[in-house]
């Protein structure tokens, strides 16, 4: 008995140790895939980054620590756009119970990331799942309200063909050219423009038993 709880141990350390590795894992999509997915034209980004949201961010973006920490990540930047105190993905985290490791195994849910906000901000935090394509369309275009933050869950495969689940801030809404801006706190990607379509179908899909969906935060 002594062997196989030995054995079981390791195997567990095992299996820990590959999670941590794909947390922390770089972007497994080539870069020339990411440029052609999305639009990152030097006219519209300049555009999008004019928006009040967007201006709010674009000096001060900060990059996911690891692969598993685009929630923290991305509420910080949005904290710290709102002018709350210093905010980083430890401080996003403490008193939570979640992520001690410095890696969140598989990544927050959408259900996590909302009780993390709430445990840090006095703000109003809610949770939007099962919205409708018009639904989502209003809510982008008050992406663009100062007063207001959105964090958006979706899957990577749907813009990019391949990879994960994912959060990232959303900057603003480009309305005449129906182009939202996705603050996307992975290094490798960036911030980047793409169809409000597209983004809508990439939050429409199931993490689990659960719709994906949006945060905001007012």
């Amino acid at each position: 008995m002594k062997r196989l709880r030995i054995l079981g141990a390791v195997g567990g350390l095992g299996l820990l140790a590959a999670a941590l590795l794909v947390a922390a894992g770089p972007s497994k999509v080539p870069e020339d895939v990411i440029q052609s997915s999305v639009t990152r034209a030097p006219e519209l980004m300049e555009r999008a980054w004019a928006l009040p949201v967007a201006a709010m961010f674009r000096s001060n973006i900060s990059w996911q620590s690891n692969g598993s920490l685009c929630g923290p990540a991305s509420l910080a930047n949005v904290f710290r756009s709102m002018g709350e105190e210093e905010s980083t993905e430890s401080e996003v985290l403490e008193g939570t119970g979640m992520c001690w490791t410095g890696f969140c195994i598989m990544g927050l849910t959408l259900d996590e990331l909302a009780t993390v906000a709430r445990k840090h901000t006095e703000r109003q935090v809610s949770l939007l799942r099962d919205i409708t394509a018009d639904e989502f369309l209003e809510h982008m275009k008050r992406s663009n309200d100062p007063g207001r933050r959105y964090v958006i869950n979706f899957t990577r495969e749907k813009i990019f063909g391949s990879g994960v689940g994912h959060h990232s801030p959303i900057g603003g809404y480009l309305e005449a050219q129906d182009l939202v801006l996705v603050l996307d706190v992975n290094e490798d990607y960036k911030p980047w423009l793409v169809e409000r379509e597209r983004l809508f179908a990439a939050m429409d899909t199931f993490d689990g038993d659960n719709k994906r969906g949006l945060l905001l935060i007012e």
